[in-house]
């Protein structure tokens, strides 16, 4: 393990990733931002706090801390965009979700520091996830891998309007077989939340790389708005008002679905025995 890499050992045929909940940014990186706040704006913020329970759950857990602004494990690392002819973000960005320049000019990482990044950062993450793939098969016939993110509700330059509170991917069906992706939608639809499959968001590199129902690796991502779970402010956000802090009463409606759906993550992983 190392400084920036948490993996938790659990023994449920449920593995969570967290891509994106980290903030930290290494010095020299940061020093070519534009802002420290404009570098971690982007965050899936609080993700890993709120799915705390996954591990009372038996779940195995495998995060970074670093940003996505130093590296995006969730990206192809050939540089091929998940979503052609849409906006999107890359393996190291240099812009956020709505645009703005991550770094100064000039300042911007080059094909060099990338290859370096992904050496140093995207490639033990990914060694990390495989390898608790490898320990899990090979005591189930099937697991589950279950990507956990949120977004903002709004940013008009990905979508438009408001993001349903629970958007389930899986590459068009792809990931995952559909009795995982049905039981996992039966646990939100049993909420007062709004809910939509393979909508914005199919799944990021995560789900598409390793989903292989065929060989008993059921991979679905989860993204959710930021509203159902914390504050979000009613005008432009900015260093001041974003993040807003973790509030766990508010958390609590939605954290409860969440748990209901990884509990029928493992039920469906077992019942594939």
């Amino acid at each position: 393990m190392t400084d920036w890499l948490e993996i938790h050992r659990g023994t449920a045929p449920l593995i969570v990733s967290f891509p994106h909940t980290g903030a930290d940014i290494p010095a020299d990186i940061e020093a070519g931002l534009a802002s420290p706040w404009i570098g971690r704006k982007d965050a899936d913020w609080w993700v890993d706090r709120l799915y705390a329970f996954a591990r009372d759950l038996g779940a195995t857990t495998v995060r970074t801390r670093l940003s996505r602004t130093v590296i995006d494990v969730n990206r192809d690392p050939s540089g091929a965009s998940l979503y052609p002819g849409q906006a999107t973000t890359g393996l190291c960005p240099v812009e956020t979700f709505d645009g703005e320049p991550l770094y100064r000019a000039g300042a911007e990482p080059d094909e060099a520091a990338i290859a370096d990044r992904r050496t140093r950062y995207f490639d033990p993450y990914h060694a990390a996830l495989g390898a608790e793939i490898d320990r899990l098969r090979a005591i189930y016939p099937a697991i589950v891998l279950y990507d956990a993110h949120s977004i903002r509700s709004h940013v008009p330059r990905l979508f438009d309007g408001a993001l349903p509170q629970f958007n389930i991917g899986t590459n068009d069906g792809l990931s995952c077989a559909p009795g995982l992706a049905a039981a996992v939608e039966g646990a939100c639809d049993a909420s007062a939340f709004s809910r939509v499959t393979n909508g914005r968001f199919k799944g990021g590199w995560i789900t598409r790389h390793y989903g292989a129902p065929g060989k008993g690796i059921h991979a679905i991502q989860m993204e959710l708005a930021c509203r159902g779970y914390m504050g979000e402010p009613a005008g432009p956000f900015s260093p001041e008002n974003w993040p807003t802090p973790f509030d766990p009463a508010h958390a609590a409606p939605l954290a409860a679905v969440l748990r209901a759906a990884l509990t029928a993550c493992i039920a469906f992983a077992k019942d594939q025995a």
